[in-house]
């Protein structure tokens, strides 16, 4: 009999809701998402990106990605600029809020990081992240595979 809940499948989806739940508590007071923290974040690395360019860099589909930017926009922490050597393409930026937010937003991220990884090693964590970033494979948004 196939043993579900001690498969990889199944582990990680377990440990991937269980870092959204702590993340999402961690921001809430915020009224901030995982997602949208996640595109700030990005931002904070490199502010003007293009909505492409933040497609690809967080594997997020181009559809789901402009609501999270609209909904960004809205809360005034991005705002779209146009591309100044593409028409069609516009850059996102931080505003001035957006920036303020990256000190506070990423100690929840820390806090969130060690109650997730609470009981591991420092070399145990640093292992783990080796091993979920061979999992990703690609860095390229991909289809998923009809079974």
């Amino acid at each position: 009999m196939y043993d579900v809940e001690n498969s990889i499948g199944f582990l990680l989806s377990k440990g991937y809701q269980r870092a959204w739940a702590l993340l999402r508590e961690e921001i809430e007071q915020y009224e901030l998402t995982p997602p949208q923290f996640a595109l700030l974040a990005f931002l904070w690395r490199e502010d003007g990106l293009t909505q492409t360019e933040l497609s690809e860099t967080g594997q997020i589909d181009r559809t789901t990605l402009g609501g999270l930017i609209d909904r960004l926009e809205k809360s005034g922490l991005v705002e779209r600029r146009p591309h100044p050597r593409d028409r069609r393409a516009y850059q996102i930026h931080l505003t001035a809020r957006g920036r303020e937010l990256e000190g506070p937003l990423s100690e929840c991220a820390t806090r969130t990081l060690a109650r997730l990884t609470n009981g591991l090693t420092e070399t145990e964590v640093s292992e783990l992240r080796r091993m979920l970033i061979i999992l990703r494979g690609e860095r390229t948004v991909y289809d998923f595979p009809a079974c």
